[in-house]
């Protein structure tokens, strides 16, 4: 174990922090999570970057603490060569237990690699896995929205089933973001109601709550709930 790297961890522990980030995180026991502001992580993700110490921590798993897990998030996103960083993606990703490790900023890389990567995001998102599946629904809303957008992302995603409520949250978070930029080809899914009750009613509500979304949809919105 990389008892340099947890020591350093418990050196920059923010107690007051701790206890209020961890009841957003109900899943994770408070006694596994240090307690640490994510830009001091990160900052710390950066300076061990490529230190063999760093090497070792990546390999060590699985971690006992949910900011152990954060930064192991963050030392393999700063990865440059996309096959490296997507096998230690893949080598992760099962021992995710939480959305907030889940929805760390993705790779850089994947956005120079789409084809390739939309290949993953398929098989993440039938992996079965919780926190798999949110991962890939992430990455798809992330880098396939813009110009890179097909008509066909949005079908996928309303067609993942789950019992799920973090699933379920991912779903609807996609669908209000395809709403604010690709109106014309999700609104549809709510229109022919095509996602499950919770889903679809959580969509409408981050849509209206989005600054993204304009008075008149949000008020076409309301009357689809």
């Amino acid at each position: 174990m990389s008892r340099g790297i947890q020591n350093r961890l418990f050196e920059l522990q923010d107690t007051k922090y701790r206890d209020f980030h961890g009841k957003l995180i109900p899943d994770i026991s408070m006694e596994n999570i240090i307690g640490i502001r994510t830009p001091v992580l990160r900052k710390y993700a950066k300076e061990i970057f490529g230190t063999d110490e760093a090497e070792k921590f990546i390999n060590e798993l699985p971690h006992r603490y949910y900011d152990e897990n954060n930064l192991h998030m963050m030392l393999i996103t700063q990865i440059k060569d996309y096959y490296k960083c997507l096998e230690e993606i893949k080598k992760f990703l099962p021992y995710i237990d939480n959305w907030a490790t889940c929805d760390l900023p993705a790779p850089v890389c994947f956005g120079k690699h789409k084809d390739e990567l939309l290949v993953e995001i398929k098989q993440w998102m039938a992996s079965g896995q919780t926190y798999i599946i949110r991962y890939g629904i992430g990455v798809l809303m992330k880098f396939y929205l813009d110009e890179d957008f097909k008509p066909e992302y949005v079908k996928m995603v309303s067609q993942v089933q789950s019992e799920e409520y973090y699933v379920n949250m991912m779903i609807a978070w996609y669908m209000a973001t395809a709403l604010a930029k690709q109106w014309d080809d999700t609104i549809p899914y709510l229109e022919e109601h095509k996602m499950s009750d919770w889903v679809h009613r959580k969509t409408i509500s981050k849509a209206i709550d989005s600054y993204r979304i304009t008075s008149e949809q949000k008020e076409y919105l309301r009357g689809l709930r």
